[in-house]
């Protein structure tokens, strides 16, 4: 006996027509009185060019995030702000108490007095060393006058030898006296040096502690939202504290999202060059579903793609940026980024509601121009609002049952009617 090769195409339909035709399985024998056609809602497939979205999970963080440190150690008296309101740059959030600080910076004023009294009385002794070096100049240009005078007369006996050798003894002294005065000038010039670098530490010293001092008053360094206080009033804070809360910019704010490597790769690989791949960027819109399912009102911008591919999960992590007036978008919020990756051309759409499962194939039944049903299987790609593409299987004015389906069998006669669900 030979048997014949079944087809799956066959299969499938035969498969269909027993589900499909089950409801007339149970019917009275031929000679029973005439069915009425069975009332169907139909649409016709339509054929326009739709954009494929593609979505993501994303998770809404600050522009930029500040964490607000204590610089000093003291303890807190006061919080300055409310958790949760809009802050400005510059704006006091918490309050060190100043009086060690201030006490402080009172005693470096006063070294640094100290130190600029020292310093001014370097520079008189130094204006004192020089006039004794003035004195002791004149005083050596007297005695050498006398020298260079008696020099001759001794020769010639007009003087005593005596009053020579007073004179030349007077000059020597006067010439010990000029190097010891110049020496006084040395000495009272470096004693002016180290009395400048005694104003110098003493300047430094007055800087930091004012530094210190003004380290008390904690500020908000950008315009944002404080969350909440990590240490309250009273608490001993430091350097090694912790963050006391952090200052968040959210307007606008940014979304990071993370898509395959390979739908970066298909992605960027249409852009030949870095000026169409910015240009597109500055293009793509991003919408934004939130948790309840609402669609944010304002479309987001492209901002940057991460440096590397996560090693782990073979990802790349994206960022985009989103107004947000009224700061109603918080960091920590998730939602899914949804965008219109590409545009396929002349896709062939039908109702979501027209495509019945079976056993793993997709099918959907058409009705002829002799109103009779036939059931196809097709092939579907993405989904676009509530529409399927179909990729095979259905061709553009095809009517589809879009209502009624559970009724209707392989060539069975139905009577069509207008679906108004578009």
């Amino acid at each position: 006996m030979r048997f014949k090769t079944v087809s799956s195409k066959s299969l499938w339909a035969l498969a269909a027509v027993a589900w499909f035709g089950s409801t007339g399985c149970s019917r009275g024998n031929a000679g029973a009185t005439a069915v009425q056609p069975i009332e169907v809602l139909v649409a016709p497939a339509q054929q326009r060019d739709v954009p494929i979205y593609k979505e993501w999970i994303g998770t809404l963080d600050g522009l930029v995030n500040a964490d607000i440190k204590a610089q000093v150690s003291g303890y807190l008296i006061e919080q300055a702000y409310k958790e949760g309101s809009f802050v400005k740059k510059g704006q006091l959030l918490f309050q060190i108490d100043p009086r060690p600080f201030q006490a402080t910076l009172d005693q470096a004023s006063a070294q640094l007095s100290q130190a600029q009294g020292q310093l001014e009385q370097s520079r008189a002794q130094e204006a004192q060393a020089e006039a004794g070096v003035a004195v002791a100049d004149a005083n050596q240009r007297r005695t050498q006058l006398d020298v260079d005078r008696y020099t001759p007369l001794v020769q010639q006996q007009a003087i005593t030898q005596q009053d020579f050798d007073n004179a030349t003894q007077n000059n020597m002294a006067a010439k010990a006296q000029v190097q010891a005065a110049h020496a006084q000038v040395e000495t009272a010039k470096a004693q002016m040096v180290t009395s400048a670098a005694a104003v110098q530490a003493a300047m430094a010293a007055v800087e930091t502690a004012r530094i210190n001092l003004g380290f008390t008053h904690i500020t908000s360094p950008i315009d944002g939202i404080p969350g909440i206080a990590q240490l309250q009033v009273g608490a001993l804070v430091s350097p090694a504290s912790g963050a006391m809360t952090t200052v968040s910019t959210v307007d606008p704010i940014k979304c990071y999202f993370t898509v395959s490597e390979q739908e970066y790769l298909a992605y960027v690989r249409r852009f030949p060059t870095p000026q169409q791949l910015q240009a597109a960027h500055a293009q793509l819109e991003l919408e934004l579903i939130l948790a309840d399912g609402t669609t944010y009102p304002y479309k987001g911008k492209f901002d940057f793609a991460d440096r590397q591919v996560d090693v782990r999960t073979g990802a790349i992590r994206l960022a985009g940026l989103y107004p947000n007036p009224g700061n109603v978008l918080r960091p920590g919020q998730y939602g899914r980024v949804r965008t219109a990756s590409r545009v396929q051309e002349g896709a062939v759409l039908v109702p979501q509601q027209a495509v019945m499962e079976l056993q793993g194939t997709r099918l959907i039944a058409t009705v002829g121009v002799d109103n009779k049903v036939t059931i196809h299987p097709v092939e579907l790609g993405d989904t676009t609002g509530r529409e399927w593409i179909v990729l095979s299987g259905v061709k553009a004015g095809q009517r589809v049952v879009v209502e009624g389906l559970q009724k209707v069998r392989q060539g069975v006669e139905v009577e069509p009617k207008p679906w108004g669900g578009r």
